[in-house]
């Protein structure tokens, strides 16, 4: 198993070994792509999860958009597609996301009401050396919907706590190492995080396990520049408070809905009065910012100021013209 220090270390690495090392080539579905079977990685630290490759041009607003939308449960198709315009194209009613929806899964498995999230807290809480803290994701009810488009990709989650820290492993059927690890590696480790202040334990390892790792086609010139590309860029990542962030994410999820909606506009004075800590301070001026280039207006170049480093740098490289 490679070990690397932190995601956007990892990543490069990853698409190097499956384009220029696959073992395969094919056409699953008719989409032509490269393969390695049975790949697996580990990040030392998952907090630092986010791609700094200047030609990949990381979308930190969906990354965190995708990750709360799991840990808010929903499955609607209106959220996610305001992040990512692709999004619909997986539906089958044009409403809701079935495969993909992964929050459904875990708050409200096989719609049995099963809140696989408290359960698997409550595990690790009764034994912190269990092996059965468990989020399954893939649904075996899946393949047998006609014509499917939206397979889950995540079989299953697994959190462990060995000397006092939360490990977390993720078990993928298929992974493109070129598109969907990015948002796959940040909400996973945004998750683990996010459980593991909660539990008031630290961050542990982070282990990726996948079926099929795969470049499909359309992308390779794309991958090919992006490997190529000698990138200097560092930051130091986010880390998120301790304790309890389910307050804070409830309260910053009813700013989201209505800027959204476009039926609020906020500046930094509106946001440092919601009484949100700075970590969910900064997510809720990224959302603002992201509605102001949604919705076509002008950048509010003081809240832009008030952003740290990281996510300056992130937007302007991902939306230049809109913020230079």
């Amino acid at each position: 198993m490679k070990v690397y220090n932190n995601f956007n270390e990892a990543y490069v690495s990853i698409l190097e070994e499956v384009y220029y090392h696959a073992e395969f080539f094919n056409q699953p579905r008719g989409f032509s792509s490269r393969e390695k079977l049975g790949m697996n990685f580990k990040l030392n630290n998952p907090t630092q999860r986010i791609v700094l490759n200047s030609l990949r041009k990381t979308n930190i607003v969906f990354n965190i958009a995708e990750a709360l939308w799991y840990l808010t449960g929903k499955n609607d198709l209106d959220f996610i597609s305001y992040y990512n315009k692709r999004m619909p194209d997986y539906s089958m009613d044009n409403k809701t996301l079935t495969g993909t929806a992964y929050g459904t899964k875990i708050f409200n498995f096989n719609n049995q009401k099963t809140n696989q999230w408290q359960n698997v807290k409550e595990v690790l809480r009764q034994d912190p050396d269990s092996k059965r803290a468990v989020i399954q994701i893939f649904n075996a009810d899946e393949l047998m919907i006609k014509n499917n488009l939206d397979v889950s990709c995540t079989l299953a989650l697994q959190f462990m706590i060995r000397e006092k820290q939360l490990h977390m492993v993720a078990y993928m059927r298929a992974n493109d190492a070129f598109r969907g690890i990015v948002s796959d590696t940040f909400s996973f480790t945004f998750m683990q995080e996010f459980m593991a202040r909660e539990l008031g334990i630290e961050v542990g390892n982070y282990y990726h396990q996948v079926g099929t790792m795969h470049i499909y086609e359309p992308d390779n010139q794309w991958a090919q520049h992006v490997m190529r590309q000698q990138d200097q860029t560092n930051f130091e990542q986010p880390i998120m408070p301790n304790g309890n962030n389910w307050p804070m994410l409830t309260e910053l999820m009813k700013y989201e809905k209505m800027l959204r909606l476009n039926e609020l506009t906020v500046d930094w004075q509106f946001i440092k009065n919601t009484g949100l800590s700075d970590y969910w301070r900064q997510i809720l001026a990224l959302f603002s910012i992201y509605q102001m280039i949604h919705y076509h207006k002008n950048i509010d170049i003081q809240l832009f100021k008030h952003l740290w480093p990281i996510y300056q740098y992130l937007l302007v490289n991902k939306w230049p013209t809109q913020l230079s």
